[in-house]
């Protein structure tokens, strides 16, 4: 099926889920909205739960027509996501709920991902064709690692048995947006003009 998020255009497999997963998928979704639970008992019917798996590939969509393009609208997704999740987590109250704790653990996820592909593709090629960008790439390089430094440590707070302090959660996130604000700021005042440059 094809999905568009507002963000993002991509084909997804659609799964109807059922059973003990359902359950927790569904319990999920009712913590951080119990309305669902609400309109399930008023329906009168059991309500379908459907899992979204991205096929691999590149996202599409409105105005992402080249690689400059592209790492604007990744990055702007990040930006907007830790907002976010920076929001969620400073109205949360002394603990954390297990919606707010999966999407902390996405938008790391999605981070560490992106990192990983942009060390391990969009670098290398960046450099075999670019070898003046090897200061810059070292730099973007080492930045990532002082990124997934924070990224380990909001995870384990995240993850934590304790329910999560999210005063302690909630620093973690801070630093993690002004580390990250500043790389991605830098990384495209770098790149952006080689990356739309004509092949």
């Amino acid at each position: 099926m094809h999905v568009e998020d507002g963000l993002f255009a991509y084909d997804a497999d659609a799964v109807v889920l059922d059973g003990a997963e359902r359950e927790a998928v569904f319990a999920r979704a009712v913590e951080a909205d119990p309305g669902w639970a609400d309109y399930e008992r008023g329906s009168g019917r059991r309500l379908p739960v459907v899992a979204l798996t991205p096929v691999p590939g590149p996202p599409g969509g409105p105005g992402i027509d080249s690689p400059a393009a592209f790492l604007t609208t990744v990055h702007e997704s990040f930006r907007r996501e830790l907002a976010l999740v920076r929001a969620e987590v400073a109205a949360a109250g002394p603990r954390l709920g297990a919606q707010l704790r999966l999407n902390c653990l996405s938008a790391c996820h999605g981070l560490h991902f992106h990192h990983t592909a942009e060390d391990t593709h969009l670098f290398p090629g960046l450099a075999a064709s670019n070898p003046e960008l090897a200061p810059v790439l070292e730099r973007l390089r080492a930045e990532h690692e002082v990124v997934a430094a924070l990224l380990a440590r909001l995870e384990a707070a995240v993850r934590s048995d304790d329910d999560g302090d999210s005063a302690a959660v909630l620093a973690d996130v801070d630093a993690l947006i002004e580390q990250l604000e500043a790389h991605l700021d830098w990384e495209e005042q770098q790149l952006v003009p080689v990356l739309s440059a004509p092949l």
